[in-house]
Parts: structure tokens; sequence; C-alpha cells
């Protein structure tokens, strides 16, 4: 039998409720107790791997602001400057303090993006459609902010979570307070140039992990 969804749970209760339901149940719980009392359930092992992952998509931003991203296959990404051809974040300066900006490349797990969406009632959301560079699956970028990551030929590093603006609810009312909290993935900066195309392994730099995870 599940707890009330009207009583609030704390979080020295999770490992219990956890024990008590299982995890896909638990899960279930959690989007039910969130959408009562606006809790957010903590991103788990469950949800996504911390030691490797795959690229699913790669998104770039148009001239246009406000207009939708464009999927493409390859990404070319530049040390200290961002992303090719990327007109939003490419080698613009901080306004404090004139040096490069460290928001070079946004990264969200395709995982969280399902989440929200069930969170709101909604089949799916579209694949670039909440506006993050690289799109992601079998990892949690979370547990991963201040570490480096090998992406194909690129070095990337996590450096925030990223948080929503407003443009998140013209999407679906509500999506903005759902990503709140570290769930709208994360902020990172370009260490080394390189190539990186949908399909690619994601590791923390030096982890052998996932090292032949790109498909032929």
């Amino acid at each position: 039998m599940l707890p009330a969804c009207e009583v609030a749970v704390s979080p020295a209760d999770w490992k219990s409720a956890i024990q008590q339901v299982g995890n896909l149940r638990y899960f279930s719980y959690c989007r039910n107790l969130a959408m009562k009392n606006e809790m957010r359930p903590p991103m788990t092992s469950s949800t996504a791997q911390t030691s490797s992952g795959r690229v699913a998509s790669l998104h770039l931003h148009p001239a246009e602001p406000g207009a939708p991203l464009q999927r493409v296959d390859a990404i070319e990404v530049v040390e200290a400057k961002g992303i090719l051809n990327e007109p939003r974040y490419f080698g613009k300066l901080s306004r404090s303090s004139g040096q490069p900006s460290r928001r070079q490349v946004t990264l969200i797990e395709r995982e969280q993006i399902a989440e929200h969406a069930t969170a709101l009632g909604l089949e799916a959301i579209a694949a670039g459609a909440v506006r993050s560079n690289i799109e992601t699956t079998d990892i949690n970028l979370i547990a991963l902010i201040g570490q480096e990551v090998e992406i194909g030929g690129a070095v990337l590093l996590l450096y925030a979570p990223r948080e929503p603006c407003a443009k998140m609810d013209a999407i679906c009312q509500g999506l903005r307070n759902l990503m709140k909290e570290n769930r709208q993935g994360v902020l990172a900066e370009v260490i080394r140039s390189g190539t990186i195309r949908a399909g690619d392994a994601i590791r923390p730099k030096g982890s052998t992990a996932g090292s032949c995870m790109r498909e032929s």
C-alpha cells in the first residue's frame, strides 16, 4: 500500500519508500506526490547511469531568437568558445569579467525530459523542444558537475546546472517549475576542440567505460 500522497515525505524517508514499493512504483508515487506538494524526487542510478552514456540528438539555435532549434547530425566545438555556427553562445564574452563566457554548450538527459512529460500528462516532449544543444541517454549529468567528460573528439567541463526560463512554459504550462532544482540539465564549457556526433559515447575523462559504444 502506497503512502498517502497528501503527506509530505522527508529526505530521510526516501530510502524506506524505495524498499517498500520498489523503484518503478516508487517513482510513480513520487510523481504523484510532486504534483500535489511541488516536491521533486531525486534522480538516482535507476533513471540514469553516471559512468557512461550516449548522445541521443544534437541541436543548434537559429539566428532568429525564439525560433525552434535545428536538429543536426554533428557539431564542431571550439576550445573556450563553444559550438561553431551556434549564434547564441559562440565566442560570447562575460558581461561581468570581459572574459570568454563559460556558457558554451547545454546538455540534458532524455530521461529527465520524459519524466517532465509524464508529470505534465504529455505523451512526449519533442527532441530539441527544451532548447538544449545535446540531449543524452543513460548518464546522470548533474552527478558529473565539476568533471570533464569526453564526447567524440571533444572534452567538455560540466560546471553548473541550467536554470529554466519562461520559454519552457511556452512548451507546456508548468514545465518551468518542474525544471527548477537541477532538473533542466547542465551548462558546459569546451576544454578541447573536436567533433561531436549523434550516437557518440559520453564518459568522464580518463574512464574506459563505454569506449566502444558509438555505433558504426
